[in-house]
């Protein structure tokens, strides 16, 4: 047989997921969130915690969080108590809720002399970046679940989006209220996000007796 048809040995290379997990990244748990903000406010780290408690209200893409800008929750001198901005992948605006927590640490990360005259709530401290890249978002984010003990490659910035609506599903069952929280167009967007499946719904119809 002719060289010429002969395979060509090709290097094995391990495949890109090995090691990984793969799939939706978990959302963190109530006690998860305490733990990270208890550690970050005990650091004094005002950037990370209102980044923190910010991403957790507003439930935003990592995209959308990093680019907020002052003027988006900041107005006559005091953090709004809600907020709207326009969601970069649907083009469609999103409300959401600042409680008094978020309130507190943006305000004190806002006064800090880091901040003066600056547009983005998340400046960037690389001269050719205005504010934080999502990769340096997801960097950071890293940081903070590995401080208490958590597989890093389970969770991602999406963790951040999920974490608050999972627990208003568990506590409600209500989609609708989830879906218009995170901005998305159609409900099976919200049913595949939240990976409600008929176990969930079964839980939900036990708890209903007539």
């Amino acid at each position: 047989m002719s060289s010429n048809y002969l395979p060509v040995p090709r290097p094995e290379r391990p495949a890109w997921n090995k090691g990984r997990i793969i799939g939706q990244k978990r959302p963190l748990l109530p006690k998860h969130v305490w733990s990270i903000r208890v550690r970050l406010e005990m650091s004094d780290n005002r950037r990370d915690l209102a980044l923190f408690n910010m991403a957790v209200d507003s439930k935003l893409r990592g995209c959308d969080l990093v680019c907020l800008k002052v003027r988006d929750v900041f107005v006559a001198g005091r953090v709004k108590e809600r907020a709207s901005v326009t969601q970069s992948k649907t083009g469609k605006p999103v409300r959401f809720e600042i409680t008094e927590t978020t309130r507190q640490s943006l305000e004190r990360w806002i006064a800090d002399p880091e901040m003066l005259g600056l547009e983005y709530l998340w400046p960037s401290r690389l001269h050719h970046s205005a504010h934080l890249s999502t990769r340096q978002y997801a960097r950071i984010l890293r940081e903070w679940v590995t401080s208490i003990g958590l597989e890093p490659s389970a969770y991602g910035t999406h963790s951040m989006r999920r974490t608050k609506v999972a627990q208003i599903y568990k506590r409600t069952g209500n989609l609708r209220a989830v879906q218009l929280l995170l901005g998305h167009t159609k409900m099976d967007s919200t049913v595949r996000y939240l990976g409600v499946d008929l176990d969930d719904a079964l839980t939900l119809s036990e708890g209903i007796d007539l």
